[in-house]
């Protein structure tokens, strides 16, 4: 019997330990939300990218990862009163309910009022879980008054990205290999051309696959989404601080599914727009333009994710 006690104080123990846990890790995101701002506002270009040892979300870049922040705080602040409420009450249960004080237990089975809230209170919550969770499915998945188009399409084991507002230049992102990189770059997260695009400004994301499909994924910016050969989908994103953001295909896709690396990087209007005018020039003189067939695919992909609209 003290066996059994000691047993279930141990779980108990456990049990406050996970939900301790939760909140330090629920701490840094916490103030992620002003640091960010504060990096902001003092112009430091922003990284996003996985450190080592890390246990939170990646700093928000946007307002998709910044939404994505607030719902991930209202789950976990849930999880952590239910952790304590199950922990009180169960030693509770452990110390009223004991042998010493109970040598002839009680053979209740059933209590009405009991199992109705043990029913209702379950669905209260997944509703409370719920309501802000779709919300949130809708905000990601449509652009409201994008100011410009991005086609991003998914091939093994590199990206394509096209530029149909631009001009309808196109260009081919591959992975820098280990023995390439250059001091300061990131190991299986770079590319030798990065998906750019300017600050503050809503990005509409058309993806496709052209063989198997593919996640085009980067989680400081709250954006993911599959490239599924033969369909057309939508997303967007905007990053609200310049700086560079790192993501992955997350998508099992073969066998190089492992360096699959995105880069997008923000720039400041004037800065895009230069780049904007070299990168015509230097991808059609490298050929790197789509042609003809692909960019009308293109353009009948854009029209046909605005009817979904």
């Amino acid at each position: 019997m003290r066996r059994s006690i000691v047993l279930r104080f141990a779980g108990l123990s456990a049990t406050l330990g996970v939900a301790a846990i939760s909140l330090l890790q629920g701490a840094p995101a916490l103030a992620q939300g002003s640091d960010g701002a504060a990096s902001g506002a003092a112009g430091a270009p922003m990284v996003g990218a996985p450190v080592p040892w890390g246990l939170d979300l990646q700093q928000a870049g946007g307002p998709i990862k910044e939404s994505i922040h607030d719902f991930n705080q209202l789950v976990l602040w849930i999880i952590v009163a239910i952790t304590i409420f199950v922990g009180a009450l169960l030693a509770y249960v452990i110390w009223r309910f004991r042998a010493e004080a109970n040598p002839v237990p009680s053979r209740t089975s059933h209590h009405t009022m009991l199992e109705v809230a043990w029913t209702v209170v379950p669905v209260l919550i997944l509703l409370v879980i719920a309501i802000p969770s779709f919300r949130l499915i809708y905000y990601q998945d449509r652009a409201q008054e994008a100011d410009l188009t991005i086609n991003v399409t998914g091939r093994q084991w590199y990206w394509h990205y096209a530029y149909p507002d631009q001009g309808n230049f196109a260009f081919d992102s591959y992975p820098v290999q280990e023995a390439d990189l250059k001091p300061g770059q990131l190991r299986n997260l770079e590319v030798d051309e990065p998906l750019v695009v300017p600050v503050g400004k809503n990005i509409r994301i058309l993806t496709t696959g052209q063989d198997v499909i593919h996640s085009f994924f980067v989680p400081s910016l709250g954006v993911q989404k599959y490239t599924i050969p033969g369909r057309t989908l939508e997303t967007w994103m905007r990053a609200d601080r310049t700086g560079t953001f790192y993501g992955q295909c997350n998508q099992i896709c073969g066998t190089n599914h492992w360096l699959m690396p995105i880069v997008v990087k923000a720039v400041p209007q004037a800065e895009f727009d230069a780049w904007v005018e070299g990168a015509r020039q230097r991808f059609a003189a490298e050929g790197g333009g789509q042609p003809a067939a692909m960019a009308k695919a293109a353009d009948e992909g854009a029209v046909l994710a605005e009817l979904r609209r």
